[in-house]
């Protein structure tokens, strides 16, 4: 689960809850003039240009224009391991691996790769979906050692406070929208009204300015009060699944699966169906859009690699993710074809980290390149008292043991001070690159489509770039693939805000390695460069 409880649901519905609690709706700053202009840009923001239209984008469209165009670029597997996807989503159903070695749905290991009826990937959690935080199954079970132990108590009875309290606050909050929308509606007499009908409304003690100003931020911002209500009932719903599976002692999510999440060798479990198993199961399904959703039938959204093959690996509950799970994961797509792996998930603890840890260094010997998620918690992932699971060093600061992992930070709407994400961890030492993860538009199950928040969406689209690279490059390595990405990325000159709890400006390189935010265009043009050898990678 992507840092701070999320799998599924945590990271997009931290970013909610700090969307209304933090005023995140009205800070878009210094990019509002072009959605002035053009409202409907705000759904494809990630893929504009930061020199045309000042927004921290991706260069994409650029690039498709100017580099692309309509040239025919070989195919490259990306494994997702996330949640289910919906593989038969309008948008995706084009765009997904197939394993040509097996026969669907006749229970047998065709192709002798050691798992059944894998079409599109493969299923780690059989029909499970919630699950315990890590922290949660460490105190039930008494996993490691006394340290380890007082750790993941402390961080258990915190969240646990916490989940308990923003709950309260969440059915508060949706209290006092509803009734304040209810007495303007009737002082207005309509049923529905827009921030110009507020402009004049006559506040008193019931209505007052300040809800008025609340009211015309989100209206101008959303067109909707609805869209407000929305996101208090996903968080109402995020922490009520803290409260009943996440943080519950007693609950026990992997008895549907029928292994032994704590025994490495016992490999022979879940299906070849990684399809999502209910409509709320819909972070996998996001992902891939950002990736790879269809350009050319005209429908929904644009993925950034049109030549990307999407291998669903279900792997990632609604709640921390195994260890074990993710090691056979990576390990799954690494002998499966896939070379880019995209990792929208992590956690403070890691009890079998090793499991992981061989299976990164496992997937760098095969050339792939791992896009991880750098979490949602605003923190430094520098500091040794914000550990985050999986990573590419066994102790924090030290070296790194793989040269194929490729951190991501996330980045808002804003060519300004604001443009990090006030959710995005960071660490100068831990974070490799930015790229945007606010206010993302993709892919959803059952043909829908919805704005999230998160580094989780922030991996994908630097996962986007890579597939492109190696298409288009095929002879540039892992490696390579990563220093391109994060050397040819562009560096503002203006200093930006981390931490939203306790906001600091920084330089991009005080918070990151490389100190700039991804970018399609400037990256194809240094691959090419490289790939004809007139660039030498420092």
């Amino acid at each position: 689960m992507i840092k701070s409880r999320n799998s599924l649901t945590a990271q997009f519905k931290k970013g909610l809850a700090m969307l209304i609690l933090a005023g995140f709706l009205a800070s878009c700053g210094g990019s509002k003039s072009i959605f002035d202009k053009n409202p409907e840009a705000i759904q494809s923001w990630a893929h504009l240009d930061p020199k045309k239209d000042k927004i921290p984008g991706m260069s994409v469209d650029k690039a498709y224009k100017k580099i692309i165009k309509n040239q025919s670029v070989p195919q490259v597997i990306v494994a997702v391991i996330d949640s289910g996807i919906d593989l038969g989503h309008e948008d995706l159903s084009t765009v997904l691996w197939t394993n040509t070695g097996e026969i669907a749905e006749d229970l047998e290991d065709n192709d002798g790769n050691g798992y059944i009826d894998d079409i599109h990937g493969y299923n780690f959690l059989g029909e499970s979906y919630h699950e315990q935080l890590e922290a949660t199954r460490i105190v039930n079970l008494g996993i490691g050692d006394a340290s380890l132990q007082e750790k993941a108590r402390a961080r258990f009875e915190k969240d646990l406070t916490k989940a308990a309290s923003s709950a309260e606050e969440m059915l508060m909050m949706n209290q006092i929208f509803q009734y304040t929308d209810q007495l303007i509606r009737n002082k207005l007499g309509k049923d529905s009204y827009t921030a110009k009908d507020l402009a004049t409304f006559p506040t008193d003690a019931e209505v007052t300015p300040m809800h008025i100003e609340l009211m015309q931020d989100i209206l101008s911002e959303e067109g909707t009060i609805q869209v407000v209500f929305d996101q208090i009932d996903e968080a109402i719903k995020y922490y009520k699944d803290q409260l009943d599976y996440n943080l519950k002692l007693d609950f026990d999510g992997r008895a549907l699966v029928g292994d032994d999440p704590y025994d490495i060798t016992d490999a022979k479990y879940g299906n070849g169906d990684p399809m999502h198993r209910v409509k709320d199961e819909s972070h996998g399904t996001h992902v891939a859009g950002i990736i790879a959703a269809d350009r050319n039938n005209n429908r929904g959204i644009k993925g950034v690699a049109n030549n990307a093959q999407i291998m669903s690996i279900r792997a990632v509950p609604n709640g921390d993710e195994y260890d074990k799970d993710i090691a056979l994961a990576i390990r799954y797509a690494a002998d499966n074809g896939a070379k880019v792996i995209n990792m929208s998930f992590g956690k403070p603890f890691s009890p079998n980290a090793e499991w992981v840890y061989d299976a990164i260094k496992y997937a760098a010997e095969k050339d792939v390149l791992l896009v991880h998620a750098a979490g949602n918690d605003g923190m430094d992932l520098d500091d040794p008292e914000n550990p985050n699971f999986p990573n590419d060093h066994k102790l924090l600061n030290e070296p790194e043991f793989a040269p194929n992992v490729i951190t991501v930070g996330a980045l808002a709407p804003s060519w300004d001070e604001n443009m990090i994400a006030s959710f995005s961890n960071y660490g100068r030492l831990n974070v490799d690159v930015f790229a945007p993860g606010a206010r993302i538009y993709s892919t959803m199950p059952e043909n829908e489509y919805e704005f999230q928040s998160g580094t989780s969406m922030a991996a994908p689209a630097v996962s986007g770039i890579a597939a492109k690279i190696r298409g288009l490059y095929p002879a540039l390595t892992a490696i390579q693939v990563k220093q391109i990405i994060m050397q040819s990325g562009i560096s503002p000159k203006f200093e930006v805000f981390v931490n939203g709890d306790n906001p600091q400006k920084v330089r991009l390189n005080q918070v990151s390695r490389s100190g700039k935010i991804a970018n399609l265009y400037e990256a194809l043009l240094l691959a090419k460069a490289v790939n004809s050898g007139k660039v030498v990678l420092q």
